[in-house]
């Protein structure tokens, strides 16, 4: 169960986001951890992100190629640069990316620079480092080799190992039919299991594969703890619900009502600027929650949503480093 403890331990690790973290001033390292939160929320973070990626940061080298790439729908020449320079620090998530660049402009052209990694050769690459840190017992790195290799066993690995998005994958990928079970109820056991364990760890999908298994099973109450724990860590499309819910608009799950904590919640989804897509829902919602409302408990709302953003990490849609 998550409690003030889990919390704290979130909002430390957002100010070393890394372990490149140190060699960072505090003002690149400033930089990276607001740029990755605007990533996390589909806003806008290149100057942000290239601070610490031109100041030689892995991880904001990482994230800055992804948002080049995002932003352009391919890898561009600059986006390729920054997760070269990403893998030469050991990302795997950047390696994985150049082993999946089928595409390359200069592999069409035949003009690639002599000594240029192609595609396969990212791919042995990864999986030879990923593989040495598996076996080690990295379970973030077993998740690298499911990624790299398709192989269910790695996936497997990295949830046994405690990876917390590893165990929701795989409770995902048990519900696809992936995985061998000679009894039937066994797969949606072990379904269950690994949601548990990833809501445990702390992973927000986890969370909410965990609650929906809940309520299809007829836990009323473990959906709305798990929820509620979602909404904790920020997860932005779970505040939007769980401030809803309390707000009774609509009333789904038996929430109790408290209609100031729900329009604070729901409130705080404008700083979005429409990160997420979920500004028009926002835009509906707002309108119906404070007609039931007073100006004294508009106040009072708003009051509490400051209190709420200073106590809590930052809104996150939470997305998968390779999802895009």
């Amino acid at each position: 169960m998550l409690n003030k403890s889990f919390i704290t331990t979130i909002l430390i690790c957002l100010a070393f986001i890394s372990q490149n973290a140190a060699a960072l001033t505090d003002e690149q390292l400033s930089a990276k951890t607001k740029g990755i939160t605007l990533y996390n929320q589909y806003k806008p973070a290149e100057s942000e992100l290239r601070i610490a990626a031109e100041a030689g940061d892995g991880e904001a080298q990482f994230y800055l190629a992804e948002e080049l790439r995002q932003k352009s729908q391919y890898i561009t020449p600059e986006a390729k640069k920054w997760l070269e320079l990403a893998s030469s620090t050991g990302n795997f998530y950047a390696m994985l990316r150049l082993a999946r660049s089928d595409d390359d402009l200069c592999k069409s052209l035949n003009n690639c620079p002599p000594g240029q990694k192609t595609p396969a050769e990212w791919l042995s690459t990864v999986k030879e480092e990923a593989t040495q840190k598996a076996n080690n017992g990295d379970a973030e790195a077993a998740y690298i080799m499911y990624l790299a290799s398709g192989q269910l066993d790695w996936l497997e690995k990295s949830a046994e190992s405690g990876f917390a998005e590893g165990q929701w994958l795989l409770s995902t990928r048990y519900k696809e039919g992936k995985g061998s079970f000679i009894l039937p109820w066994k797969r949606s056991e072990a379904a269950e299991r690994w949601a548990q364990a990833s809501a445990k760890g702390g992973n927000p999908k986890g969370m909410m594969e965990y609650a929906a298994i809940l309520y299809e099973n007829g836990d009323v109450n473990g959906f709305r703890h798990w929820n509620e724990q979602a909404a904790s860590i920020s997860f932005a499309t779970t505040v939007y619900g769980y401030g809803s819910d309390l707000a009774h608009e609509p009333d789904t799950y038996g929430y109790p009502y408290d209609v100031v904590k729900g329009y604070a919640l729901v409130s705080l989804l404008k700083e979005l600027n429409g990160g997420g897509g979920l500004d028009t829902s926002v835009a509906d919602k707002l309108p119906k929650i404070a007609e039931k409302m007073t100006a004294t408990q508009i106040e009072q709302a708003k009051k509490y949503a400051i209190e709420w953003k200073a106590s809590h990490p930052p809104l996150s849609f939470y997305p998968e480093k390779l999802g895009l």
